[in-house]
Order: structure tokens, then sequence, then C-alpha cells
């Protein structure tokens, strides 16, 4: 299977996709990034690309915090993102990573005068966390990072060194995932998805004040919840606590889709089993984000032209520019 990057204003082969050791995003992480799901479909012989459109939007956010020139039409990425799934001939899951980074070979901590640029590339992607079985979390002993440290709304790379030291702590102790707490001690994320609890029939999960990333998945199952089922998300400041009490928890997150929280620091949420409303989201969800339902049809952009992957197959598919 051949692989292609976009970079430097080209699609070129994935091995000709170099950066410099002298990068300052290399050396500072000075770079912010975003991760596309593309879903395969095999009964529509299909990549359904959810919602790139505005995880291309977030990207021109995070690159405003971090002063990174936004240059690019985000309808064109959309037609490269494709490009790039088509050239790799995908008949599974995969993932799409742009990243907009400090291009420029200084040494120096600063984000002002340095050039910048964009690239991406494809991977395949298959299941991060058990969303059939559901995740066992710890809560980190590691905090997440605020706001006026590195903004969190940002998918900024340095602050996911935040991240991996939650995750690998979680690992090492024998758990799924991690869940970190804001510095006053509130329920903020895990080491890369967004949190829900389920309270007497209605769905809790912290603001955006309270440190998080916010979630496209996130606002999807809140929208799927209220328009298919009627269920009300409340956002608001969580304690640790709640999460032991819950009727219900889970994660949502562009890799971890939407999974199941079945422990926390090992007490059974619930009764240690994926719960009622939590699958009934978690239904609708991959419905939804695999091409199926067709009410949210505008959230998936198909990767294969109407032939779909027999033309990939045939050979037909255009080289690389």
């Amino acid at each position: 299977m051949a692989s292609y990057a976009y970079f430097e204003g080209q699609i070129v082969p994935l091995e000709e996709a170099k950066i410099g050791v002298m990068t300052h995003a290399f050396n500072y992480g000075t770079a912010c990034f975003e991760g596309i799901r593309g879903n395969w479909n095999a009964e529509h012989e299909q990549i359904y690309l959810f919602r790139p459109k505005e995880h291309f939007e977030r990207l021109r956010k995070s690159c405003k915090i971090l002063k990174i020139g936004w240059r690019w039409d985000i309808d064109e990425l959309v037609s490269i993102t494709q490009k790039l799934v088509q050239l790799a001939e995908y008949r599974e899951d995969c993932y799409i990573r742009p990243l907009a980074y400090k291009s420029g070979h200084i040494i120096g901590v600063r984000m002002h005068g340095i050039q910048d640029d964009l690239l991406m590339f494809t991977s395949p992607f298959g299941a991060y966390l058990d969303v059939d079985e559901g995740a066992r979390c710890q809560t980190s002993s590691w905090r997440r990072v605020d706001d006026l440290g590195i903004p969190a709304r940002a998918k900024v790379t340095g602050i996911y060194v935040n991240s991996a030291l939650a995750k690998t702590e979680a690992n090492e102790n024998g758990f799924d995932e991690a869940i970190m707490l804001t510095h006053d001690g509130h329920v903020s994320e895990g080491s890369g998805e967004n949190i829900f609890i389920v309270e007497n029939g209605k769905l809790i999960t912290p603001p955006n004040h309270d440190n998080i990333l916010v979630g496209i998945t996130r606002s999807s199952v809140i929208e799927l919840a209220r328009r298919e089922l009627g269920i009300e998300t409340i956002e608001r400041a969580i304690d640790r606590s709640e999460m032991y009490t819950a009727d219900e928890c889970f994660m949502t997150g562009t890799a971890a889709h939407v999974t199941p929280v079945i422990e926390v620091d090992r007490r059974p949420v619930g009764d240690g089993l994926c719960g009622p409303i939590t699958k009934q989201i978690k239904d609708l969800y991959f419905q939804a984000c695999f091409g199926s339902l067709p009410e949210y049809a505008h959230w998936c952009v198909p990767a294969y032209d109407q032939v779909g992957v027999a033309v990939q197959r045939a050979g037909q598919t255009a080289g690389a520019d």
C-alpha cells in the first residue's frame, strides 16, 4: 500500500516528506494539529471522512492562537484529504493528520517572525479503546494544563506531553485510560477524550472553561442525544467522586469514538457494563459517522467518487501531483 503526504504545497510519497532537525516546531513544540477519522463502510465500499470541515476550521482557530498565518482554503484542504485517502486505496478505517507548524530553521523561543507551513499525512487506524467492552480509567496524578499555561482550546503539539504522561501512568498502573482533573480538582478530560456522565437520564459534561478541548465528537453526541433521544446535556463542573456514583459514564473523541467507561479508580460505574443511554448514543453515533444515518449525511464526506473503491482497485486513481 503506497502512502503519500501533502508537504510544502504538493503531494509527495510519504518517505519524501521530511523536516530538518533545526525546524522550530520540532525543537519547541510550536505546532498545532487535527485528527480526522476516515470510517470504512464495507457495504457502501466507501470511506467517510467525519466532519472534516469542522476539523479544519478548528485548526484555523488553533493557528490564530499560535500566530501561524492561515492562508489555506478549507474546501481545498478537504479535497487534498480526499486525494490522499484515494492514493492510499484504504479499505479500512484510517486517520488523517493535518499539522500546521513553525517551519523556520531558527533557534530561539518565540512565536513571531518565524516561517510556517502545513503538512498532512494518513495512516490506517483501528480501535483506540475497546468501544464494546468499555474502558477502565484512573484519575491521573497529572493535572490538566491550564488555559493560561498552554491554551487547551487549541490542539497544540507541545500540550500533548501532559496527555502522554497521564496515559502512560494509567497504562503502567493497569488501566486503559487516564482522567485528568483541573488545578482546582474538577474533572477535565481524558488523555485524548472528552467525558460525559449520565445522571437521572441526563448527560453532564465539563464546560469549556474547565480546560477541555472543545471536541467535535463531543458536539456531535450532544446534538444526537438532543435531537434523536430527547436527552438534555448539562455543561457544569464535575467532581471526581461524581464519576464513582454516576449511573453511566463514557468518553468521546476522534480516536475513541464513543467509549463506555465501566470503571474509575477500581470502582465500577453503574453495574460495571455499558449503560443503556450510553449504548443508544454509541449506536447512533456509529451509524452517523459511518454514513448510515441519512439525516446526518452532511457530517460525512466520501473519500472516493461514486464508482467507489472498485475504481481504486482497477488502478484508475490519479497519480501524485
